[in-house]
């Protein structure tokens, strides 16, 4: 087989904003050691020798933002200004929580303070969406004050785990909780870095983008990012990619879908018909030539779900921090090893939310001539929470580390045809929780029929599943079930229905 790039141009400005995370506007290099974003200034700028996914010749391409530069082009990194920015951020946002969120736990003063140095750790009870998404996306926005700044992941974690610290202690005046903790520097982290990239792409928006367009889609990805490149950090910037770029698919849907069954259990919310919005983006495929996994995501799949009914539906991040790829015959090629996961799922009658590691495996299997299977397995250990949409009785709100699983399968016909299959599933029980003195399983599939119609657009017939079985003390019900299929137009520009060739 031929090998190819799996790049996409964008033409008009608009399209470049919305777009650009499906698309992976980049262009391939030559072959290096090393890929994503760089921490030195080793990098060489990308070329343009390969075509775009739909035939067309490929325009040379800006040369696209990577790590920050002082004036005499040494890496800029700058330990002081990244905690400078998160304490000041972690000021402006308790002003603003003081003044207009109730009640009032953030009449922070140097009592409350020192009673939260003396005071044990607690598991809080805050509204879910707080912990389970506000706070990782508070994590995140640590992770990205410090990455703009030139600090590797591992260091930006560091920083998201000392602000979520000084936040439990000095943000609020409510004890320091440690579930808080978690989700905010390690969900924060797995989420940061993806949007950190994502980010990435959108500045190298294509042909046709305005600078003005793409620093403001970066800056609505990453506001980290975004507010040091206007206080000028990159202006000078290395290329963003050391050597081959990543293979990427992306794909937009819109559409809209009807419950076809379910089991309200203790919930009272009602069941709606969905209008949705469905984006996924997956980040380093095996089997590209020339690229390498060294640093923390340089795997990783992003997807987000929003719908009409519960507004964000859906988030998943979930990345490779240590790995290695592996090839044990010529038409199948992988990576194994440790990922990091951030997950935040709400269908219509309970949430789950998880931040997890875990041991596992992509691949892809040329099975025959335009034939191909992408797969992913995982398995490990998270710190997990679910609970009951509106419920009618209590005891349902389960907190503690949870074995947890994920499956994904992708066979892709040629350049028309792709059937996707999916599942997550989360255990938790009394061993993880025994606070609750409850038993929690989550089951979320999925499987969807994709053509592809004409260019990047398609239509996407897809099913999804949501299962929830528990016990608790004093409650009767025993499961919760959410089922709808759904018709999806699909915006999708990568070659091959994203199989990668080598």
């Amino acid at each position: 087989m031929n090998a190819s790039d799996y790049t996409f141009r964008l033409r008009r400005p608009v399209q470049a904003l919305l777009l650009a995370l499906a698309t992976g506007a980049v262009q391939a290099g030559p072959a290096a050691p090393s890929a994503g974003p760089s921490d030195d200034t080793t990098a060489a700028p990308a070329t343009a020798q390969d075509r775009d996914p739909l035939g067309e010749p490929a325009a040379a391409s800006p040369t696209p933002p990577g790590p920050l530069l002082k004036e005499d082009a040494r890496p800029y990194k700058s330990y002081g200004a990244a905690a400078l920015e998160i304490i000041g951020f972690q000021v402006a946002l308790n002003r603003i929580d003081h003044a207009f969120v109730t009640p009032d736990d953030y009449r922070v003063s140097m009592g409350s303070i020192r009673r939260n140095l003396r005071s044990s750790w607690v598991e809080d009870r805050d509204p879910f969406a707080i912990n389970q998404l506000g706070h990782p996306y508070q994590g995140s926005v640590y992770f990205n004050l410090a990455r703009s700044n030139g600090l590797t992941f591992w260091e930006s974690l560091g920083y998201a785990f000392a602000g979520s610290a000084v936040w439990e202690i000095a943000g609020e005046t409510t004890p320091p909780s440690r579930n808080d903790q978690i989700t905010t520097s390690f969900g924060g982290s797995f989420l940061g870095e993806a949007l950190y990239r994502m980010a990435s792409l959108v500045l190298d928006g294509g042909d046709g983008s305005t600078p003005l367009l793409r620093e403001t889609g970066a800056a609505v990805v990453s506001p980290g990012l975004g507010y040091n490149r206007q206080r000028g950090l990159s202006r000078r910037a290395a290329s963003l990619w050391a050597g081959a770029t990543p293979a990427m698919f992306g794909r937009l849907q819109l559409g809209a879908s009807n419950p076809s069954s379910s089991n309200v259990g203790p919930s009272l919310a009602t069941r709606r018909r969905e209008v949705a919005a469905d984006f996924a983006l997956e980040y380093g495929l095996p089997g590209k030539e020339g690229y390498t996994y060294h640093k923390p995501f340089d795997y990783f799949l992003f997807s987000a779900r929003v719908s009409n009914v519960n507004g964000l539906e859906s988030l998943t991040s979930r990345g490779l921090l240590f790995g290695a790829p592996y090839s044990p015959g010529h038409n199948l090629r992988g990576i194994a090893g440790l990922y990091g996961s951030y997950d935040y799922l709400s269908p219509q009658l309970f949430r789950i939310a998880s931040t997890s590691l875990s041991l596992g495996s992509n691949v892809q299997w040329w099975l025959a001539e335009g034939l191909a299977l992408q797969g992913h397995l995982s398995a490990g250990v998270g710190y997990t929470s679910t609970g009951t949409i509106r419920p009618s009785s209590g005891g349902q709100y389960n907190y503690g580390f949870a074995p947890q699983s994920a499956l994904g399968l992708r066979l892709i016909l040629g350049d028309r045809l792709a059937l996707d299959l999916g599942a997550r599933a989360y255990f938790d029980g009394k061993v993880a929780s025994p606070e609750t003195g409850g038993t929690d399983r989550v089951l979320r599939g999925d499987a969807a029929l994709t053509y592809r119609v004409h260019g990047p657009h398609a239509l996407t017939l897809k099913y999804l599943t949501s299962r929830r079985r528990f016990s608790f003390p004093n409650v009767l019900e025993t499961q919760q079930r959410y089922d709808s299929v759904g018709l999806y137009y699909s915006y999708q520009p990568s070659h091959a229905m994203g199989a990668v060739q080598w």
